[in-house]
C-alpha cells in the first residue's frame, strides 16, 4: 500500500466570506460571555465577546477613516497587547491584509519588509523598532479606534488574499506567505482532530499575542467556536503557569516544547483538576517530555505539526491518540502523502512504513496562495498536485506519521524555524571573521540552541558577537554560542557540510548566553 492519507475533502468554504466574521460568528449570540481572559497572579483583564466585537469592528472603521483602502497591506509593529489580535482582525474586517510580524525584529528586518511589500500603513507602538514609513498609526490612535461606531464585515471571495506571515524559505532569505480568508475555515479540521475544543472551554496559550501559533491556536480558533481564551499577561513567569490555570480554570492548554519543559523543571507533581489535556506545537516534542507531562500531571499531550505555508494538518487527538513516537495521523479533510526522494517520480508516495517527504495536496483549503514576490520558489515546493514541506516522515498502515527529521538545515530557536544562512549573512559581515556556520546543538538532554562556528585570525570575544548580532539579527535567531575553529567543515566540492557542525561544538564549553 502507498503512503497516502485521503479520507474525503471538508465542505467548501462559503462564499461570500470575510476571515475575521467567521472568527466572532458567536459573538451575536453570546455577547455577553467571556472572550478573552488576560490571566495576572491576583486577576484578570476580561473581553466579553460583545466588547470584542466592538473593538474589532471600530478599529476596522478607524483604519478606513485612517484613509486605507481594502486591498493595501498594513505592517504590524505591535507588542504583546491585546491591540494585536484586535488590529489584526480590524484589518482583515475591512479587506485590508495585515502582516503580523514578531516584536523582535529590528528597524533593519523591517526596513527590507517594507522595501519588499511596500505596505500602506504600519500600525506602531513605538516601543518596537521599525523603519521609518510615512504612515504610521500609534498604539493610542488604535485604542481610541475601539469606540468608533462598527464597519460593515468586507465580504467577498474566500480565495482573495486575507493576511501574510513571514518565514525562512529555502533560499536562506524570509520570504512572505500570503494567506486567503479560507484559511480560517480549513482550520475546523483541526477542532476535531487536535483540540477536540468545546464551547464551554477555557483554552489557555502560554505564547504571546503577537505570535501566529498564539493567534490561531489560543485565539481565533477558540472565538470561532464560542469558547474563552485564556493568555497570561505579558511578562509571566513560566514557573507560574501551573498556579494560573489551576486559578483560571483551565481545561485545555497549549505551548511549544519548550514551555512545558520548563513547567516540569524540579516538580514531582502538578495538580491541574479542570485540564482535560495539553496541545503541543512549534517544534517536535520529544517522548521523554511527553511521557514526563502525562506522568506528573495524569492528562494526555496531543502534538500537531504543521507549518506557516499550510499551518497545522497532522495530530494526535483524544479521538486518535498518537502511537509510541508517531506525531499522530492527517486530520479528516486533509489529503497527506509521503513522497519518494527527487529521483523517483515526483507525484508517486512511498510504500508504507518507507521514509520520504511529507507533502500535502495543493487543493488543501488551509494551503497557502503562494510566495508574495517569490512566485519560482512556490514553484520549487510543488511536485505535481503536491506541496513538499521539505520534512521527512514514514506512514503506517492506518495512517499515523512518524517524524524523521528536516530535509535541509533549517534550525528551530523557541518555535520559530530560522535559516542558517540568514545567521551566517549576519556573521560574515564581521570584519574578524572569514566564514561562518550555524547549526541546531543538542547542550544537553532535550534542550537545543543555535551555535555559530567560525573561521578567522583569531578567536573572538563572544560577548562582543553576541553585541555584534543583536544589531543585525532578531534575539530568536542569534547564536547562542560562537566556536572559533581552524577549518570548517566541507565536502568534496568545497560545500560547508553544516550537520558536521555540531560535532565540532566543546563538550565542556561555557554555558551558551
Amino acid at each position: 500500500m502507498l503512503s497516502i492519507f485521503d479520507h474525503g475533502a471538508p465542505p467548501p468554504c462559503p462564499a461570500p466570506f470575510n476571515l475575521a466574521a467567521f472568527v466572532l460568528r458567536r459573538a451575536g449570540d453570546c455577547p455577553e460571555k467571556c472572550a478573552l481572559s488576560i490571566l495576572r497572579a491576583t486577576g484578570s483583564d476580561d473581553w466579553s465577546y460583545g466588547e470584542l466585537e466592538r473593538a474589532v469592528r471600530g478599529t476596522g472603521t478607524g483604519l478606513l477613516q485612517a484613509g486605507l483602502k481594502p486591498g493595501q497591506i498594513v505592517l504590524m509593529r505591535l507588542g504583546n497587547t491585546v491591540e494585536f489580535p484586535i488590529a489584526y482582525l480590524g484589518a482583515m474586517a475591512v479587506g485590508l491584509v495585515p502582516v503580523p510580524t514578531s516584536s523582535q525584529l529590528t528597524a533593519a528586518d523591517t526596513a527590507k519588509i517594507i522595501a519588499e511589500l511596500k505596505p500602506a500603513a504600519v500600525l506602531r507602538d513605538p516601543e518596537i523598532a521599525c523603519a521609518d514609513h510615512p504612515l504610521q498609526i500609534n498604539i493610542e490612535a488604535l485604542k481610541r479606534m475601539r469606540a468608533l461606531p462598527p464597519c460593515d464585515w468586507a465580504m467577498g471571495d474566500p480565495e482573495r488574499l486575507a493576511y501574510v506571515v513571514y518565514t525562512s524559505g529555502t533560499s536562506g532569505s524570509p520570504r512572505a506567505v500570503a494567506h486567503a480568508h479560507r484559511a480560517i475555515w480549513a482550520r475546523q479540521m483541526m477542532v476535531d482532530g487536535w483540540y477536540a475544543l468545546t464551547p464551554e472551554d477555557r483554552l489557555c496559550h502560554a505564547g504571546a499575542f503577537n505570535w501566529t501559533y498564539t493567534l490561531g491556536t489560543g485565539l481565533m480558533d477558540p472565538w470561532a467556536i464560542g469558547a474563552t481564551a485564556l493568555i497570561p499577561e505579558p511578562g509571566t513567569d513560566i514557573a507560574t503557569l501551573p498556579a494560573l490555570l489551576r486559578s483560571h480554570r483551565a481545561t485545555l492548554f497549549a505551548a511549544a516544547p519548550g514551555v512545558y519543559r520548563r513547567m516540569l523543571r524540579d516538580r514531582d507533581r502538578l495538580d491541574l483538576p479542570d485540564l482535560r489535556h495539553g496541545l503541543s506545537a512549534g517544534e517536535k516534542l520529544s517522548p521523554d517530555l511527553h511521557h514526563r507531562w502525562e506522568e506528573l500531571t495524569g492528562t494526555a499531550l496531543h502534538e500537531a505539526y504543521g507549518m506557516s505555508e499550510c499551518s497545522t494538518f497532522i495530530s494526535s487527538s483524544p479521538a486518535h491518540p498518537a502511537r509510541g513516537i508517531a506525531l499522530g495521523q492527517p486530520q479528516i479533510g486533509r489529503r497527506v502523502a509521503i513522497l519518494g526522494a527527487e529521483d523517483q517520480p515526483v507525484t508517486q508516495p512511498v510504500t508504507q512504513g518507507e521514509i520520504g517527504v511529507i507533502a500535502v495536496h495543493r487543493t488543501d483549503p488551509g494551503l497557502m496562495l503562494g510566495y508574495l514576490n517569490a512566485p519560482d520558489e512556490m514553484a520549487a515546493r510543488m511536485r505535481g498536485d503536491w506541496f513538499v514541506t521539505g520534512d521527512l516522515g514514514a506512514m503506517a498502515a492506518d495512517g499515523q506519521i512518524t517524524y524523521m527529521g528536516r530535509n535541509d538545515d533549517m534550525m528551530n530557536a523557541g518555535g520559530y524555524r530560522v535559516s542558517p544562512l540568514e545567521v551566517e549573512a549576519a556573521l560574515n559581515a564581521h570584519p574578524g571573521i572569514e566564514q561562518a556556520g550555524a547549526a541546531e546543538v543538542e547542550i544537553k538532554h532535550d534542550t537545543t540552541v543555535i551555535v555559530a562556528f567560525y573561521t578567522g585570525p583569531s578567536e573572538l570575544d563572544a560577548a562582543e558577537l553576541q553585541t555584534y548580532v543583536s544589531e543585525t539579527l532578531a534575539r530568536y535567531k542569534q547564536p547562542r554560542a560562537f566556536v572559533h575553529l581552524a577549518a570548517l567543515p566541507t565536502g568534496a566540492n568545497g560545500k560547508l557540510l553544516r550537520r558536521a557542525l555540531p560535532a565540532y561544538f566543546p563538550a565542556r564549553s561555557p554555558n551558551p548566553a
